[in-house]
């Protein structure tokens, strides 16, 4: 009988499983076959290191693991074909197992430019996070079966280009790093607020990007954009525990008690932020972190530094222009310059964010900002028409209805 695998050893199974299926995959060129044999290999490692200890290199351990096992099946493949099994085996040093890390690589192939945005999130979260596909699937709110075939796809896509793992130049590098962060950030923004369902959060998504995040940080440790948006996060899901009442109800940043802040995370968050100080302010992650600081040193909602909060904004929107950006300044504008100012800037916004319900919720608030509740009404009824998120909804109706029964301005 086997012991139980502690809990640090999990959590180094985790941290290594995907250095190992880069590896894998890299030298044998099999996604699938590569992902069972990890399995594999993860399977002999809960069931022999309880009793027998960890290996002196836990890595390298489960790469031979894995590796005999694909050994395994290649030369069933190529004992079918009648190929040489020479052609296949690899004798691959222990050093090689040891000094590479292959987990950046596992993130590049993940979120390849060849794969849609929606690929890459379901890859990255199944082959780097290790989340099963029906977790996924849940996730996203849809069935198993589709986001199988998703994910099927897009490994099918990855093996028919030519050197997925070839060393990019640098230009393509940060364009490869771009596209991992802005995944990164999408998986954590749907954990953070759900786009559909009765949550506004769902903590495995937004942990689950704040640990990948983690792992890119503590490979770029010096990347101001890496550090920033594992500042961003951080911040940003200190503040979880504040966002929702007794019964889930959405509890807006100005209402919310602050004495629920997590300030372990909000330090850590400030400390990361500072730390990329030294070049300036150069990118929009790191910028986006900066206006996150200012948020969460905010004693009190009246505390806000607006003005600089504005600014910030504004240089996020002439680095990397963007309809939410806009709409984040408009409100930064109405708090500063008056809610007028902020909703003739949302004017500018009816093209690029026709139809979504985030530009009437601001419009609502700026509207109510400015007394006029019955525009605020109409604002407030269609963007909970427009949301598919049941708290964001719940409260934008509440919010129109106790404008109903306040009276009017004058």
């Amino acid at each position: 009988m086997t012991g139980t695998l502690p809990v640090d050893a999990e959590d180094l199974l985790r941290e290594l499983a995907p250095q190992v299926l880069g590896t894998l995959v890299r030298r044998f060129g099999d996604f699938d076959t590569a992902e069972d044999a990890l399995q594999e290999a993860m399977l002999a490692a809960a069931t022999q290191w309880p009793t027998g200890g960890l290996p002196d290199n836990p890595r390298g351990w489960l790469i031979q693991v894995a590796q005999r096992r694909m050994a395994d099946v290649v030369r069933a493949e190529v004992a079918r074909r009648r190929r040489e099994t020479t052609v296949f085996e690899r004798d691959v040093r222990d050093a090689e197992a040891v000094d590479r890390d292959d987990t950046l690589a596992m993130f590049f192939l993940c979120c390849h430019p060849a794969l849609s945005c929606a690929s890459a999130i379901a890859l990255t979260l199944r082959a780097v996070g290790g989340l099963t596909t029906g977790e996924i699937a849940h996730a996203f709110l849809l069935p198993e079966t589709t986001m199988a075939q998703r994910i099927s796809r897009a490994k099918k896509r990855l093996s028919t280009l030519d050197r997925p793992f070839a060393q990019p130049d640098n230009a393509e590098w940060r364009e490869r790093l771009g596209a991992v962060l802005h995944v990164l950030y999408l998986i954590f923004s749907e954990g953070h607020t759900t786009t559909s369902g009765p949550k506004l959060h769902r903590a495995d998504l937004s942990t689950e990007a704040i640990r990948l995040t983690r792992s890119i940080h503590r490979l770029l440790p010096e990347d101001t954009e890496v550090t920033g948006l594992l500042a961003l996060m951080l911040l940003t899901d200190a503040r979880h525990a504040a966002r929702t009442g007794a019964h889930g109800e959405l509890i807006p940043l100005a209402e919310q008690n602050r004495a629920l802040w997590d300030r372990a995370a909000i330090a850590e968050g400030v400390t990361l932020t500072t730390d990329t100080l030294a070049g300036g302010l150069t990118g929009p992650y790191q910028l986006q972190a900066a206006i996150a600081v200012l948020h969460a040193e905010a004693l009190r909602p009246e505390d806000t530094d607006w003005p600089r909060i504005l600014l910030l904004y504004t240089m996020i929107e002439r680095m990397a222009p963007n309809p939410m950006v806009t709409l984040n300044r408009a409100v930064a504008t109405a708090m500063v310059h008056g809610p007028a100012a902020g909703l003739a800037l949302t004017d500018t916004l009816d093209d690029q964010l026709a139809g979504n319900h985030r530009l009437d919720a601001v419009r609502g608030h700026l509207y109510e900002m400015a007394g006029d509740l019955d525009a605020a009404i109409v604002s407030y009824t269609a963007a909970a028409g427009r949301t598919t998120s049941t708290p964001e909804r719940d409260y934008l109706t509440i919010r129109a209805a106790r404008l109903r029964r306040e009276p009017a301005a004058h």
